[in-house]
């Protein structure tokens, strides 16, 4: 009998798979069965490039964590350029897009996952929410070095009420799709940046 599809490329085919899945059926749908039948193969596919389901997961994470440091990039270069809060604004928009907010209480739920990517790289039980944190501590401390914030802003007090503000705004909407908002508007990021960093913009050196 058929085995599925014959997948050219089949740990990205499956990653893409275990997004869709995520993506519409939230954590507690994401199962090994799923994620097979949604790139229509068969199960045994999965586990002829994985050990076990968690280890599939944590090569997901990884692979799409990895992905968010080219987008850290940008936000690090556009230091010095435009204003903070629209840089921040920007970044935050980005970086907390549809698969990274759906993968954190992927992470949240799973423990073995947690043990595993934090096995894997330093920082990794938390990853996603560890590469938005780098990403706007550095860019931060670069535009503190320019003189564009305060020079002593506390920029782990920033970074924290960034990130954390920003996971808020866009995990906090109904996952009924029916009824779903969807994402906050760039209005609605911009004032919580501004709010966080109104105090360390204004005491910059004129």
């Amino acid at each position: 009998m058929p085995t599925g599809l014959h997948l050219r490329d089949a740990r990205q085919q499956l990653f893409d798979a275990a997004e869709r899945v995520l993506l519409r059926d939230g954590p507690n749908g994401l199962t090994s069965r799923a994620v097979t039948d949604e790139a229509g193969c068969a199960k045994g596919v999965l586990h002829r490039h994985f050990t076990d389901f968690d280890a599939f997961l944590t090569d997901l994470v990884l692979d799409r964590a990895a992905q968010l440091e080219t987008q850290a990039s940008a936000l690090r270069e556009s230091a010095g350029t435009g204003a903070v809060a629209d840089n921040l604004t920007s970044a935050l928009t980005t970086l907390f897009g549809p698969i990274p907010v759906a993968i954190i209480p992927l992470i949240t739920f799973r423990d073995e996952l947690r043990t595993r990517l934090r096995q894997a790289r330093p920082g990794g039980g938390i990853a996603i929410l560890a590469q938005v944190t780098s990403a706007v501590s550095a860019y931060l401390a670069d535009e503190r070095e320019r003189g564009r914030i305060a020079a002593d802003a506390d920029i782990d007090s920033l970074t924290l009420s960034l990130v954390g503000g920003g996971h808020l705004l866009f995990a906090d909407h109904d996952r009924d799709r029916d009824h779903d908002p969807g994402p906050p508007s760039k209005a609605a990021v911009n004032r919580l940046v501004t709010a966080v960093i109104a105090d360390a913009v204004q005491r910059r050196p004129v």
